[in-house]
C-alpha cells in the first residue's frame, strides 16, 4: 500500500520505459513513486489545482497532467520541472445550462480535462473531459490542432449557447409562464454531454472516444468504417476465424455480419464450400438473410466470383424469396 497524498487519488499512469508510477491527487499534487523501492516517493509535483488525470509521453520522458482549472501542464519528471502548459478552459466552452444563472462564458470556467492520451509518436495530445468537444493539441508548439465537436443532440443540456447578453437577461428575468415552462414546481433532469475516456490508435490514424453518447470512432482513413450490428464481447475476427475453422458456417457467417465488416464478410462467405451454400442458406436467420442478399448485391459489381454468387442469391430466394415478399 502507498500512502502520501492528503486527498482523494484521481489518476494514476505507469511509466513505459521504467518503474516509475504517476499518482495524482485533489490535494493538488502528483507524486512518482519508484516501483523496486515502492515506500519511497522519487518527486513530488506541485501544481495550482487539483489534479484530474496523468498520463506519460510513449518514451517515457514526459509527463502531462491535466487539472481543475482547464490547464494542462507538460513535466520533465526527472528534474521535476515544467516545459510547458496549455490553457485549454476555452476549448472546453459550452452553451448555458438551462437551469444556469450565468452566462456560458462564466460557466466555461468550470469545465476541465478529465481524460489524455498521448500519439505513439508524442508529438499530438487528445484530451476531453466535461464538454462535447475534444481537442486535439500539438505538445511542441502547445496550440489546438483540431476540435471535435462529438454531439449534436439539442436535448441534453447545455448545449445551446446564448450569445447576445441582452437576450440572455430577456430569458432569466421574464416570467416563466410566459414561455411555455408550465408549473415551477415541476422538477425534471436534462442529462449532459461527458467524455470519460480518450484513446489513439497506435498507427496514429484514427482515435477512439468513450462518450454519453456512446463509443466514436474517428479515422483518417475514410474507408474504414466500425459499424457493429447486435455485437457481443465474443465476437472477434479471432473467434470468427476459429468458428470457420471449426466448419460451422452459419455461425461464422452470423458474427461476420454482427462485427459488420464487409472484408472479413467476403472472406468468410468465400470460405463456404459449394456444396454447403444449401445447407447454410436454409438455416439462417430472416434478420441475417436480407443483410446477406444485400450484401450479395453490392459484391456483383466487384467480384469475379460471380457463379458462385449466383448460387448463394438462388438458393436463398428459392428458400427464403416468400417470406420476403411478404413483408
Amino acid at each position: 500500500v502507498l500512502a502520501g497524498h492528503e486527498g482523494p487519488i484521481s489518476s494514476l499512469s505507469f511509466n513505459p520505459m521504467k518503474c516509475v508510477l504517476a499518482s495524482a491527487s485533489w490535494d493538488k499534487t502528483v507524486k512518482l513513486w519508484d516501483m523496486l523501492d515502492s515506500w519511497r516517493t522519487k518527486e513530488t509535483l506541485i501544481m495550482n489545482s487539483d489534479v484530474l488525470v496523468v498520463a506519460f509521453r510513449p518514451d517515457g520522458k514526459e509527463l502531462a497532467v491535466a487539472a481543475l482549472n482547464g490547464q494542462i501542464t507538460f513535466w520533465d519528471h526527472e528534474n521535476a520541472a515544467q516545459t510547458g502548459s496549455i490553457e485549454g478552459r476555452h476549448d472546453l466552452q459550452m452553451g448555458r445550462k438551462e437551469l444556469d444563472k450565468i452566462t456560458a462564458k462564466q460557466a466555461a470556467k468550470g469545465k476541465s480535462f478529465t481524460t489524455l492520451c498521448y500519439s505513439a509518436d508524442g508529438q499530438s495530445i487528445l484530451a476531453g473531459g466535461l464538454s462535447k468537444f475534444v481537442c486535439i493539441y500539438n505538445v511542441k508548439e502547445q496550440i489546438l490542432m483540431k476540435k471535435f465537436e462529438i454531439s449534436c443532440n439539442y436535448s441534453l443540456d447545455a448545449m445551446e449557447v446564448c450569445e447576445h447578453r441582452s437576450l440572455f437577461f430577456f430569458f432569466i428575468f421574464s416570467p416563466p409562464q410566459d414561455f411555455g415552462f408550465g408549473d415551477m414546481s415541476y422538477r425534471h433532469f436534462k442529462p449532459e454531454i461527458r467524455v470519460t475516456c480518450v484513446r489513439f490508435c497506435p498507427t496514429g490514424r484514427s482515435w477512439a472516444a468513450t462518450t454519453t453518447e456512446g463509443l466514436l470512432l474517428y479515422s483518417l482513413d475514410s474507408g474504414l468504417i466500425f459499424d457493429p450490428f447486435e455485437l457481443d464481447i465474443d465476437v472477434t475476427p479471432s473467434n470468427i476465424h476459429k468458428t470457420l475453422s471449426q466448419k460451422e458456417y452459419t455461425m461464422a457467417i452470423v458474427m461476420a455480419f454482427k462485427l459488420n465488416e464487409k472484408k472479413l464478410i467476403q472472406e468468410i462467405v468465400e470460405a463456404v464450400p459449394s456444396s454447403e451454400v444449401d445447407v447454410v442458406c436454409s438455416s439462417l436467420p430472416d434478420l441475417y438473410v436480407e443483410k446477406l442478399l444485400e450484401f450479395l448485391a453490392s459484391a456483383f459489381e466487384t467480384s469475379c466470383h460471380l457463379e458462385f454468387y449466383l448460387i448463394w442469391a438462388h438458393k436463398l430466394l428459392m428458400l427464403h424469396g416468400q417470406k420476403l415478399k411478404t413483408r
